[in-house]
């Protein structure tokens, strides 16, 4: 690892320690040339699939549409930056486990709004209402009639150790 201070090649690692539930590892580091100390993560790459949009195009999967998605849709509730990340990262999860090479558009939207549904029914009604472009009020409680009675379930392997509502 490169100082980034004085550039100097050389650094040494002085402790290594695992955060974010196991998937981080935070390394404090000293550089050889100026002896100045800095922290670097480390993290997994995952190679996300391909999205197939509505009309067809397909884009590379991007982290923070689904993020800014959740972000609008929690805005002024109470829910912690660490639920937000833990719903995406279950996402991307989830997302894996259904296919490596493409997914829908709407199979990503589906897996939002089973997430928010578990975690605030507010930020999903938001979240629903604009991903579902609802044309009037009637065809919106319609659609919520019917999701009352198929509920999304979350598979058990993305729901962790921690209560279903905290993610």
């Amino acid at each position: 690892m490169k100082c980034p201070f004085c550039s100097a090649p050389d650094t040494k690692v002085l402790d290594s320690r695992n955060s974010d539930e196991g998937s981080v590892i935070r390394r404090r580091r000293k550089c050889e040339g100026c002896q100045k100390r800095f922290t670097t993560f480390e993290t997994v790459e995952l190679s996300m699939p391909m999205v197939i949009k509505r009309d067809g195009r397909r884009e590379a999967f991007k982290r923070e549409k689904i993020k800014g998605g959740i972000e609008k849709a929690c805005e002024k509730r109470p829910i912690s930056e660490v639920q937000k990340d833990r719903i995406i990262n279950n996402i991307e999860k989830a997302i894996l486990d259904i296919s490596d090479k493409e997914i829908q558009t709407q199979d990503v939207g589906n897996l939002v709004m089973m997430y928010l549904r578990h975690l605030d029914p507010v930020a999903y009604i938001r979240f629903a209402a604009v991903y579902r472009k609802f044309q009037d009020v009637e065809e919106f409680v319609n659609e919520l009639k019917h999701d009352e009675h198929n509920q999304f379930k979350i598979p058990p392997q993305h729901l962790g150790k921690e209560d279903n509502r905290e993610y």
